[in-house]
């Protein structure tokens, strides 16, 4: 009976392995975590789209600089004390780590409900714009003859993509304990989180393409190291303190 357990444990642990490998192979051929350094690029290139970030970057940075300090005064002890246990010295860097990643949640929480989310629908639309794909956008849409890429955008026929949702809130809270593993646990809570975030990026274009949600999970499911790595680094780029809502606006115009 042992034996037969231990066999299953191996065999389950070699298909594990194998996933792991066939989505690094495949995130690593994609390129995709080239596209949020890219998405910056792209962003500063195009003046235009700089509108709805420069639109919303007072109250975002006030909203984060609360949250983010808060956190710290707050919670940064009482967690560096538990952390500790588990991750010895490193716990002073993991815990910043794990402070930075939950005042990012928190900000995305709020701002992406409430403060951000008509201003990344228009940046996610005005790149579709600004690279003559008009058409789509117009199934969501409608469109000014005249402007740039962001006066072009005229009333939203459809729904924009929502924010952080209740599902994402519940997988970030089950995820968090994997902080307690020493740097490994870190990792994974992190990739976890790419995985999520990668999901979650190209909402708006299915929704402006009509693809029903069965078409979309099959998409995603066959794509999953391309979306896995974008995620990833598009998480960590969006922890960086005060910069993070520039990331947010890269990652979001970058497809």
């Amino acid at each position: 009976m042992a034996s037969h357990i231990v066999n299953k444990a191996q065999e389950a642990a070699r298909e594990d392995y194998g996933q792991a490998k066939r989505l690094l192979n495949e995130a690593a051929r994609s390129r995709s975590y080239l596209y949020p350094i890219k998405g910056v690029a792209y962003f500063l290139s195009h003046p235009a789209l700089w509108k709805p970030l420069r639109s919303k970057l007072v109250p975002y940075l006030t909203l984060y600089s609360g949250v983010l300090g808060s956190m710290f005064f707050f919670t940064y002890l009482p967690q560096l004390a538990v952390m500790a246990f588990v991750n010895g010295p490193l716990a002073v860097l993991t815990t910043a780590l794990l402070i930075l990643n939950e005042s990012s949640t928190i900000t995305s929480l709020i701002s992406k409900n409430y403060l951000l989310q008509d201003a990344l629908l228009d940046t996610f639309d005005g790149t579709l714009v600004a690279r003559d794909a008009t058409g789509i956008v117009a199934e969501g849409r409608e469109l000014n003859t005249r402007g740039d890429s962001i006066q072009r955008l005229g009333k939203v026929i459809k729904k924009p993509f929502s924010g952080l949702s209740l599902n994402d809130l519940v997988r970030y809270v089950m995820y968090l304990p994997l902080n307690f593993v020493p740097v490994v646990g870190t990792v994974a809570f992190i990739l976890l989180r790419g995985r999520s975030r990668g999901d979650s990026v190209h909402d708006r274009y299915f929704q402006l393409k009509g693809w029903p949600a069965s078409r979309r999970s099959k998409w995603l499911e066959d794509h999953k190291g391309p979306y896995t790595a974008f995620g990833t680094v598009a998480t960590l780029l969006e922890m960086v303190p005060l910069a993070s809502i520039l990331f947010s606006f890269t990652n979001t115009g970058k497809f």
